[in-house]
């Protein structure tokens, strides 16, 4: 832990994903802050109040979609005095991979993510942390939570079943229904918000991370989605770290994925990124 504010590389945006709220970046966000940079945390919209209160009222997370998600966040950025390291979790690391796209961002960190329209085949482990919301259609319009059992599955595998529950209580919410349809769907539907050009050879870097014993976003997933970008002369990287769940912002040793995770954008923001170091592209 050493990387520190450099020049205009000196805000980091952090972005949750499904069953998740800003909470769950707090160590990360803290361990940031620490050092000098500048953190932003945007809930999704709706989404803005504490855990315990959109467990106990989710009707708000009901009426959530992605193109929502994915404006709200751009709108953050561009009133920021700096481009910022964007760093997403599950379906925010597809947030982030969008928003990369479209222009904003120094640099970008894909945790867990999701994957961008293009990737066409789901792994079992996915489908089966998915099948909550998706076995039933009417759920595309619900906000659903996870059980606690549910949650150690798609999250908590690599804990104790007391540590997991213990994480659920503290940071699970119920998902956006559509939002999860929407990703499931993308391939089907040629407008989708999950759309990026991954040739795209003018955006700046991206970091894709994945956790091997992941059952969410699983190794095998994470590469295919880092593959659509092979075409592209941007930079493109994987890194995996072996022994982690879909918790990994969050189940111990997350310090070592943080600080991974910092060094590589910070460096990369402030040698290779369009928006720091040369004119940012008009497409």
């Amino acid at each position: 832990m050493g990387t520190a504010p450099t020049g205009r590389v000196d805000t980091i945006m952090l972005i949750h994903g499904l069953w998740m709220t800003p909470r769950s970046w707090e160590g990360w966000a803290r361990r940031f802050r620490a050092l000098g940079f500048r953190v932003v945390t945007p809930a999704w919209p709706g989404m803005e109040a504490e855990v315990e209160a959109l467990r106990q009222d989710p009707a708000p997370i009901a009426g959530i979609t992605l193109d929502r998600i994915i404006d709200h966040h751009a709108e953050v950025i561009q009133e920021l005095p700096n481009p910022p390291i964007v760093m997403g979790h599950s379906f925010g690391g597809l947030v982030a991979q969008v928003l990369l796209d479209r222009g904003h961002g120094a640099a970008t960190v894909a945790i867990a993510s999701a994957p961008v329209q293009g990737v066409l085949r789901l792994p079992v482990s996915t489908l089966r942390s998915a099948y909550p919301v998706l076995r039933n259609p009417v759920n595309r319009h619900r906000a659903v939570p996870f059980t606690p059992e549910q949650f150690r599955y798609a999250f908590g595998n690599t804990l104790s079943a007391e540590d997991s529950g213990r994480a659920w209580q503290r940071y699970a919410v119920p998902a956006a229904g559509h939002v999860l349809f929407e990703g499931a769907f993308a391939n089907l539907d040629p407008r989708s918000a999950a759309t990026v050009n991954t040739r795209r050879d003018g955006r700046g870097p991206l970091l894709l991370i994945a956790g091997g014993e992941d059952h969410v976003a699983p190794p095998q997933l994470v590469k295919a989605n880092a593959a659509l970008y092979q075409k592209s002369r941007a930079v493109t990287a994987y890194h995996g770290f072996p022994g982690r769940s879909h918790f990994t912002v969050g189940e111990p040793g997350w310090e070592k994925v943080s600080d991974y995770a910092l060094d590589w954008a910070v460096e990369m923001a402030t040698t290779r990124s369009p928006a720091v170091v040369g004119d940012p592209p008009l497409w």
